[in-house]
């Protein structure tokens, strides 16, 4: 037991850090801690779902704590000597950030400069910071690489998310805590929060209701099946060549809008009746993962292409 790797998930019981919890406990090399304040963003009750199975396990401990909160995360690293942080906790989404940047600002900075000063002190070795390919703003040169500029950024949520990048720098730089800043492109797969693209059209177009269609279906993203995501982190967790690094996770390739449709389409066996909205404030025309550096240091190789994603996607949907 005594060999087991310490390790601290942040949000552990959202959709990516279940995902990471559920992969770290069946190597059976780690004990796990998850934080998580199981907010209302969406059902709590979804959540508390995915880490349930683990509850009672030796290797496993769930803390429900806010990481605004100061005092709690510090009763958390009193004694626990954690070798590894991941920090996945935050509040999510480009549009909501507009309506609530203040929430944003609290949670996705303030939070993470909790942890960070928390791994100072106790002299955590690896932080792992869960970021977004949000980070790129309106960038017209794809794909998008890590040097690019992230100066620009057109959400709350992408400029709160740019300060953490530069905060793990500054203590990683200061204090010698190697940090790496993941970007994730557009993750889906089993258990995607229900007000996310593919998970949100499901359902609609399941119960035959109208999708809601922002713009002309022409905009981009790549979309990154969750278990590769999961591969790329699992490989930063074990990452030690350098003090800091940006890492972009995606699939490395775009669908449009209305191609996604078009899957979803076939995959239901059920047509989507078309709800045109005005583009959204926030939305990017496009995102494009280049990941090059990702395979370089990570060993990362995107296996799940976007036909195949959204077939598992649904058949998943279909069993929940």
């Amino acid at each position: 037991m005594t060999d087991r790797q310490n390790i601290l998930v942040t949000g552990g019981a959202g959709f990516i850090g279940s995902h990471l919890v559920e992969r770290l406990l069946s190597e059976g090399r780690f004990k796990v801690t998850v934080v998580d304040d199981f907010n209302d963003f969406y059902d709590p009750a979804l959540k508390r779902a995915n880490v349930a199975p683990h509850i009672g396990r030796d290797d496993f401990q769930l803390v429900e704590a806010d990481i605004r909160d100061g005092a709690a995360l510090r009763r958390v690293f009193q004694g626990a000597s954690f070798d590894v942080v991941v920090h996945l906790a935050a509040r999510a989404g480009v549009r909501p950030s507009l309506a609530e940047p203040l929430l944003y600002t609290e949670t996705n900075i303030l939070g993470t400069v909790n942890l960070l000063e928390l791994a100072r002190e106790h002299r955590v070795g690896q932080f792992v910071f869960g970021s977004s390919s949000s980070v790129y703003g309106e960038n017209e040169k794809v794909p998008f690489a890590e040097d690019d500029p992230i100066f620009k950024p057109i959400s709350p949520y992408a400029a709160t998310k740019a300060a953490g990048e530069l905060l793990c720098h500054t203590y990683s730089h200061l204090h010698g805590i190697r940090c790496i800043a993941l970007r994730f492109f557009t993750v889906y797969g089993a258990r995607q929060r229900p007000d996310l693209a593919i998970h949100k059209f499901s359902r609609l177009i399941s119960e035959g209701k109208p999708i809601p269609v922002y713009g002309d279906g022409t905009t981009r993203r790549d979309y990154t099946y969750v278990e590769d995501i999961i591969a790329g982190v699992r490989a930063a967790i074990d990452y030690d060549a350098s003090d800091y690094e940006i890492i972009n996770l995606g699939e490395s390739r775009t669908v449009s809008l209305g191609e996604l449709i078009g899957l979803l389409e076939k995959e239901l066996g059920r047509a989507a009746i078309i709800e045109r909205q005005p583009l959204q404030p926030g939305d990017v025309p496009q995102t494009f993962a280049d990941i090059k550096k990702a395979r370089a240091l990570l060993g990362y190789d995107p296996r799940t292409d976007i036909a195949e994603g959204i077939r598992q996607f649904v058949e998943w949907y279909r069993k929940k």
